[in-house]
């Protein structure tokens, strides 16, 4: 291999040892909850939701942890009895359900996350804009790579 295929590489192994660190530090964040992985995985993405300003509904929730109907039925009344989050109607629509982080869960995950989050954050400061803008287009273009394979059928055996 040339030198910039060797460099692609490692860069390759040092993301697959950041997902599995990172994969840890959710998976703790389960066990002192009372979660499984999917469970997680709905949360940050009701999160990530409101972040955006936008109501997830109990449908797109499913396409965002890859579930069907009602297996998102009992995920949500699984974390609505947990008292991680709660439905809430559409004051515009009745009949439209969104879900949101109860405050429990928001202080739960800050309390969990929020010292890894100023951690990352501080390890950034020695970087450029120009550096980050590299660092946030190559975290898009490698999460949308993962995305793919993650959602890829099996391959036939």
């Amino acid at each position: 291999m040339d030198r910039a295929a060797d460099a692609r590489q490692e860069i390759a192994l040092l993301l697959r040892r950041l997902n599995v660190e990172l994969d840890a530090v959710g998976q703790r964040f389960a066990d002192v909850h009372g979660l499984n992985r999917t469970d997680v995985r709905a949360l940050v993405a009701i999160m990530d939701a409101a972040r955006r300003g936008e109501a997830l509904t109990a449908g797109r929730l499913g396409e965002a942890v890859e579930l069907r109907s009602a297996s998102v039925t009992a995920l949500v009344d699984r974390l609505e009895k947990a008292g991680h989050v709660r439905r809430v109607r559409d004051p515009d629509d009745r009949r439209r359900v969104a879900l949101e982080m109860s405050d429990s869960a928001m202080a739960a995950g800050a309390e969990h996350f929020g010292g890894l989050a100023r951690d990352l954050s501080a390890a950034m400061e020695g970087y450029s804009d120009e550096e980050l803008a590299v660092v946030r287009r190559w975290l898009e273009d490698m999460t949308g790579v993962v995305m793919r394979h993650s959602r890829a059928a099996p391959p036939e055996a």
